[in-house]
């Protein structure tokens, strides 16, 4: 199936959107840092060839999704969710599976545990669940020492600068040193990452998604119902940034749950590792509930 990339006006924004398949089940690809739509290249003609409509949106801030807000309240939780409600209705769906990877994952979860929209299933990528998450942070010196950057990213312009400078250096190296198996993150596939970190605007919205977590919070702070949809959880065991315990406790907060691990995978899990993974959503997909 072919991938064709849509203009989707939607909640104020025009969002480029890369869609494979056609029909009225929507699967809504959410990508994480320093991503864009282009990390479900994978994943997209697989879902068309089940029978989804699947899109894969740059997100509020990325790529080619214009305009990119400068202001930090722009990128709460909260403005996010309208987003994604927002491509929801745009698509006239009738049912919604949601695909999260990275902070596009900590969107879904806090998506599906507001239950902004209806979701036929929900599926999570190298993220824990944000009540797991913070639980850690509060505890877990490991998880601390790894979550640095989180830190580092409050501050004023120098993080912009950095991720940028050569040419993008540090965006190509977020892949290149993290992933395991470096085959899919071949010099034009990390010139993408690093050219749409360098359109106008772009990687301080892409922070900003940083600095409103850890200052606004919003609705990442809770209060956490359980989440209904059926929920798989795939995650890459050699994850430099997420320790493989964020998985545990995740059942307390999901009713149908199930977890797949896949050893010798990076943090980059639906690139590094596209045939595992693509087994894994078929099977889960196809699967009665």
């Amino acid at each position: 199936m072919s991938i064709k990339t849509r203009r989707i006006a939607a909640n104020g924004f025009d969002f480029a959107v890369d869609e494979a398949g056609s029909g009225d089940h929507l699967a809504l690809c959410l990508h994480g840092f320093p991503e864009s739509r282009f990390s479900w290249r994978f994943q997209l003609p697989l879902l068309a060839e089940m029978g989804y409509r699947a899109w894969a949106p740059d997100l509020r801030g990325y790529g080619e999704t214009e305009p990119k807000p400068a202001e930090v309240p722009a990128y709460l939780i909260d403005r996010l969710m309208e987003d994604v409600a927002a491509l929801i209705d745009a698509s006239g769906a009738k049912s919604v599976t949601l695909i999260g990877h990275d902070w596009g994952a900590g969107l879904a979860w806090t998506f599906a545990a507001n239950r902004v929209r209806p979701l036929e299933r929900l599926v999570i990528m190298n993220v824990p669940h944000p009540a797991v998450m913070a639980g850690h942070l509060g505890r877990n010196w490991a998880q601390l020492r790894k979550s640095w950057y989180m830190f580092f990213f409050q501050l004023p312009g120098l993080p912009e600068w950095g991720a940028v400078r050569n040419d993008g250096e540090a965006i190509r190296e977020a892949f290149r040193g993290m992933a395991i198996d470096k085959s899919n993150f071949t010099p034009d596939v990390l010139d993408r990452y690093a050219r749409d970190a360098q359109r106008p605007g772009a990687i301080r919205g892409m922070i900003n998604w940083y600095r409103a977590a850890l200052r606004l919070g919003g609705k990442l702070r809770g209060p956490w119902p359980v989440i209904e949809t059926p929920t798989l959880i795939v995650w890459g065991e050699e994850d430099t940034a997420l320790g493989i315990e964020l998985l545990d406790g995740t059942d307390a907060y999901v009713r149908d749950l199930t977890i797949e691990r896949l050893p010798g995978v990076s943090h980059w899990v639906q690139q590094e590792a596209p045939e595992k993974v693509n087994a894994i959503l078929k099977g889960w997909l196809t699967a009665p509930r």
